[in-house]
């Protein structure tokens, strides 16, 4: 059974930073996309960043991140990472790991077969 764990949420001050983890179990992800999602207070999940497992092609981002967030992972321990900088309090969000099949990076929430539980990251002003 596939599991995706988050974790490294917490409160941060604005211009500060956070990394996330996701660790990934249940099966191999070599042919999989991994994705990160966040859902604020009264707001639909939205997409913040995408990379291949195997690492092929440039990852896949939110114009609202790019350039502050780094998506990445690390294959030898099955997880997936994603390093936020110069954090605003709109980025004030619960965060969730997703795992998708097949090669394509897709910013739609529905391409994700998997999801974790999500880590709260709260960046005060």
């Amino acid at each position: 059974q596939v599991q995706l764990v988050e974790s490294g949420g917490g409160l941060v001050q604005t211009g500060g930073s956070l990394r996330l983890s996701c660790a990934a179990s249940g099966r191999t992800f070599s042919n999989y996309v991994m994705g990160w999602f966040r859902q604020a207070p009264g707001k639909e999940r939205e997409f913040v960043a995408a990379v291949s497992w195997s690492g092929g092609g440039s990852p896949y981002y939110a114009d609202s991140v790019k350039g502050r967030f780094t998506i990445s992972r690390d294959n030898a321990k099955n997880t997936m990472y994603l390093q936020m900088n110069s954090l605003k309090p709109e980025d004030t969000a619960i965060y969730y790991c997703a795992a998708k099949s097949g090669w394509g990076l897709s910013s739609l929430r529905q391409h994700y077969d998997y999801w974790g539980q999500g880590t709260q990251v709260t960046v005060s002003s």
